[in-house]
């Protein structure tokens, strides 16, 4: 017979999950996951000794996040991202299939350098910027929508600090980044590239041949000036880019200087969390120093509750835990997972793929990391069953809208826009590219684990 408790913490966190989906009143995904986990903390499921732990599992990754998305916002400021939107059109040459690839190209690196959501954020607005000022039509604009959008997210996983799920994972099974790298980097780029052939094949009718055309003019060093009749110059500024060279080409040296000094200082000791700090704290200063702009605009736009979501959710997946979810996953799978490597990684990964589809990822990939260590596998199959845990909340997650956090922000960006995507459009292309890309990954996984370290 089920417990009372359980079945009110399997009812809480079900209420909490759909209330993030639907976003009823536009609801920020904050306020059911910190309502959730007071009542959860009241009724005792998740007792108050465990907060101290669960604010150490969940505090170093949050901040490393909102850290890596200050970076971003600063950018932003500089006109980044207003000069990427440019470029891309200019560097199509009246390609669209050119377009479509370097959209693919900016969503991966976006991510890579920031991280999947804070992406999503950014690449979104630039893309319905593009297709809107190119005046493509409906069934030419979801191509670059929807394929920049799955890639963004998918490319969460070739490195653990663009994900805020991968990283607390991470620490749970003291997997460090450099290895995580060596281990991960190629089996997912393989399902990423195979992701990106499918998508180009399954929209290569609606992809148009040709875009217009146009071109930059240089004036002078530090002012790049858009010819009148450019489609993509903001009159507000009179055609101008307006953008602070030097500044600019400094703050891009330093955030690839910051991610470089994540996988080459926290082999000496020092948390992640520090560089990613350090390095948002220097290009606020930076950016003060050349331009005399202080801090308060970045402090206005990072999103602060990012931190108290990511506690609020754990407390939930600790509740799960405690009512006995974990161990049920660990009586079901313990036996085939514990001796076979090939089981290990399939297992762990298509697993990860159901409950995130059904769950969401974020509590998804902390419920299967969970179970996980408490199967008692060794070291390399603890860490195996990790690295395809991922790959199933980063890249098998994208076959529902709901299977992870950054597709929901997606379409709700595209709702606010009045572009209309539907469950339907969305899932009609995933359910044929997902599957393949995640499979790829996954026996990728196997094998090039088995070559690299066994």
């Amino acid at each position: 017979m089920v417990s009372f408790q359980t079945s009110f913490m399997i009812a809480v966190f079900l209420l909490t999950i759909s209330l993030i989906v639907w976003k009823p009143r536009g609801i920020n995904e904050t306020v059911p996951t910190t309502l959730a986990a007071l009542l959860v903390l009241l009724v005792g499921i998740v007792p108050l000794s465990d907060i101290m732990e669960i604010i150490n599992t969940v505090s170093g990754a949050s901040i490393t996040i909102i850290s890596t998305i200050i970076m971003s916002i600063v950018l932003e400021s500089v006109g980044f991202f207003k000069w990427v939107a440019y470029n891309l059109v200019k560097k199509a040459e009246g390609s669209g299939i050119k377009l479509y690839f370097y959209t693919l190209l900016l969503c991966y690196l976006t991510t890579l350098f920031f991280n999947n959501d804070g992406s999503i954020l950014i690449t979104t607005p630039i893309i319905i910027r593009i297709i809107k000022l190119l005046k493509l039509k409906p069934n030419q604009q979801l191509p670059y929508l929807l394929s920049g959008a799955l890639i963004a997210t998918a490319a969460s996983a070739p490195i653990a600090v663009s994900n805020i799920a991968n990283l607390i994972a991470l620490k749970i099974v003291g997997l460090d980044l450099n290895t995580y790298v060596a281990m991960m980097f190629i089996p997912s780029m393989l399902g990423i590239l195979t992701i990106s052939f499918l998508l180009f094949i399954y929209y290569r009718k609606d992809i148009p041949k040709k875009i217009p055309s146009y071109s930059l003019q240089y004036r002078n060093w530090n002012q790049e000036k858009v010819l009148p009749e450019h489609p993509l110059s903001d009159h507000s500024m009179n055609g101008s880019l307006n953008i602070d060279w030097p500044t600019f080409r400094l703050c891009i040296v330093l955030v690839v200087l910051i991610r470089a000094s994540f996988f080459t200082l926290t082999p000496f000791g020092i948390p992640l969390e520090v560089i990613a700090i350090a390095g948002a704290i220097l290009l606020i200063a930076v950016r003060w120093f050349k331009q005399g702009k202080g801090s308060m605009d970045v402090f206005k736009k990072t999103p602060w509750h990012v931190l108290l979501f990511a506690f609020s959710m754990y407390v939930l997946v600790y509740g799960l835990h405690n009512v006995g979810i974990s161990d049920l996953i660990v009586d079901m799978f313990k036996e085939s997972m514990i001796s076979d490597r090939f089981n290990t990684v399939m297992i762990s990964g298509l697993l990860l793929t159901v409950l995130s589809n059904v769950l969401n990822n974020l509590p998804a990939v902390m419920i299967g990391t969970i179970a996980f260590v408490e199967m008692n596998l060794s070291i390399e199959m603890l860490q195996l069953a990790y690295l395809a845990n991922i790959l199933g909340s980063d890249i098998g997650a994208l076959i529902s809208p709901m299977g992870t956090l950054a597709t929901l922000i997606w379409m709700f960006i595209l709702r606010k826009n009045n572009i209309n995507v539907t469950w339907g459009q969305y899932i009609k292309v995933t359910i044929l590219v997902i599957p393949v890309g995640l499979f790829v990954s996954l026996f990728a996984l196997y094998f090039w684990t088995e070559w690299l370290f066994f």
